[in-house]
């Protein structure tokens, strides 16, 4: 349905199917009975109200995890149908994909084309990556120097905890519960509570898919209680965390002080992208800007984006626009390379050429497919970008471009570009979430490695170069997870996907991601007058 703001702009609400908890295959209050509003970023207003999960509800979905796993044909069930139920979820998430687009453009603020065009897409095809591989769960034969023999099993961890965050509703939803359910573990999902209608709509499109009741449960609500419950929760054994360094932290210390149980953390990013001098200079630009302002994933098949007429034909061919622009969005994405460091030689030309990009940038309603970026997915992080944008005008960096709040309602910020920025600099230390750049300078590659290694996160780093050598050198040299060269976020659902340092461990993608799903046994018999040992 529509509706008008103001007289003028039609704004397209999606209909909101589900807003309950959803436990042991059915849709229920919370114990309490409370809900919380899910708010618009387009305006502020509110868009439904959702069952507020708590402990108690968090107790009702472990205990419906734990009776699926400890007595539950999932576990059991042979890998092959448990990938055969996981691809045809992944069926009926493309036959869904445009209410769930426009779920979580109406939730995050993010352009509904690019939901459309990535996000679902990409949500298909992880499922499918995943279901490929849990009937390839098997363990090794060991060779004993004495007389006994030895082999392997892997056996799914138990029930999982799951805490995904707001940037990439459906995506992350999936990238969580695929590799856990692939390896036949149980799960109770956490959303972010900014972002819980494409999860409740995803559980019930499991339960047509043919996952048992209780394998797959959400319990929406906040982090301090219902996602405190998940991580400290004595019957969970396992939690895998996606959200801010500071939040990872709490996780972690909830999971060692309750039942030790077994924890992945992907967190925070500051990362850099150091452009060489001898780059092709306007695909530095397009790269940089990609890096930045550009909120997606690209785990497709199809994913490596190296120029925009690459990107923009991708998006046409999906029925969209865009009239030879690159489109973005609004810069929520752990991965932005934020730090962007400029060889001196073409220093002045790039900040140039990247103020260009900015002509004829749309903001607006993330469901016209002529915008470009969208708002922030709510108050309180709009305010947090524009603190740090002030925080960067009073320590000296230069504005080159932005920096301002967009209109009257909503939640929009333009495209921020501070140049002259320095190490000791707000915009330079934290992960601000937002559409903000900061360009700085660098003579060698000795000190362009140093200060790309001068940070506390490590989740990934771009090198634009046209050298090999020093592409070789400095994508060894730079303490990050995922290195690119001469692109930027191209992601791909074999490749492992996490960080170093403090933005957390474990992978989210990869055989790295079902492995962590489970655990290894060894099983060890005596051999009697074998002829062979």
């Amino acid at each position: 349905m529509d509706r008008e703001i103001n007289g003028k702009i039609q704004l397209k609400v999606p209909e909101i199917k589900y807003t309950k908890l959803f436990i042991n295959g059915r849709f229920l209050d919370s114990v309490s009975g409370k809900t919380f509003e899910t708010n618009d970023p387009r305006t502020g207003d509110v868009i439904a109200a959702v069952a507020e999960g708590d402990k108690e509800d968090v107790d009702n979905a472990v205990k419906a995890a734990r009776e699926a796993f400890d007595h539950g044909k999932w576990p059991r069930t042979s890998g092959h149908e448990r990938g055969r139920i996981l691809m045809k979820l992944a069926d009926l998430i493309e036959q869904h994909a445009e209410d769930l687009s426009m779920l979580d453009a109406i939730n995050a603020g993010k352009l509904l084309h690019m939901t459309q065009a990535f996000d679902i897409p990409t949500a298909a095809f992880m499922l499918r990556y995943f279901a490929g591989w849990a009937d390839k769960v098997h363990g090794q034969t060991l060779k004993c120097s004495g007389e006994f023999q030895a082999y392997t099993l892997l056996e799914p961890v138990g029930v999982v905890g799951l805490i995904i965050p707001w940037n990439f509703p459906t995506v992350l939803f999936v990238a969580k519960i695929a590799p856990a359910l692939a390896a036949g573990c149980s799960v109770v999902v956490k959303p972010a509570e900014q972002t819980p209608l494409s999860a409740l709509y995803c559980a019930q499109l499991a339960k047509q898919a043919g996952v048992p009741d209780g394998v797959l449960n959400v319990v929406t609500g906040f982090g301090p209680t219902a996602g405190a419950a998940v991580a400290s929760h004595m019957d969970v054994d396992a939690v895998s965390f996606t959200g801010s360094t500071e939040i990872g932290k709490v996780v972690m210390a909830a999971a060692a002080s309750s039942n030790l149980k077994q924890v992945s953390l992907e967190l925070g990013g500051k990362s850099p992208l150091v452009i060489f001098a001898d780059a092709d200079l306007d695909m530095a630009v397009q790269l940089a800007w990609q890096a930045v302002f550009f909120n997606k994933a690209i785990i497709t098949h199809a994913s490596v984006l190296l120029k925009a007429e690459v990107f923009s034909w991708r998006l046409e061919s999906n029925g969209i626009d865009i009239n030879g622009s690159l489109p973005s969005s609004q810069g929520e994405i752990c991965l932005a390379g934020s730090r962007v460091y400029v060889q001196e030689e073409i220093y002045e030309e790039f900040k140039k050429k990247t103020v260009e990009m900015v002509k004829n940038w749309v903001l607006g309603d993330p469901f016209d497919p002529q915008v470009h970026q969208g708002p922030q997915v709510d108050k309180r992080q709009f305010e947090k970008v524009l603190r740090y944008i002030e925080a960067g005008k009073r320590e000296g960096a230069t504005l080159i471009n932005g920096g301002k709040p967009v209109g009257e309602k909503g939640y929009f910020i333009e495209p921020t570009i501070f140049a002259d920025v320095k190490e000791d600099m707000l915009i330079a230390k934290d992960e601000i979430f937002g559409p903000v750049m900061s360009i700085m300078k660098f003579k060698t590659i000795e000190e362009a490695i140093e200060k790309a290694n001068n940070t506390r996160y490590g989740l990934a780093a771009g090198i634009v170069t046209k050298d090999l050598n020093i592409a070789n050198m400095v994508s060894r040299s730079i303490r990050a997870g995922t290195i690119w060269i001469n692109c930027y976020m191209a992601t791909e659902a074999d490749a492992p996907f996490g960080g170093y340092k403090m933005s957390g461990f474990g992978k989210d993608s990869g055989l790295q991601a079902i492995q962590k799903y489970l655990n290894v046994k060894s099983v060890i018999t005596p051999l009697y007058g074998s002829p062979w040992l």
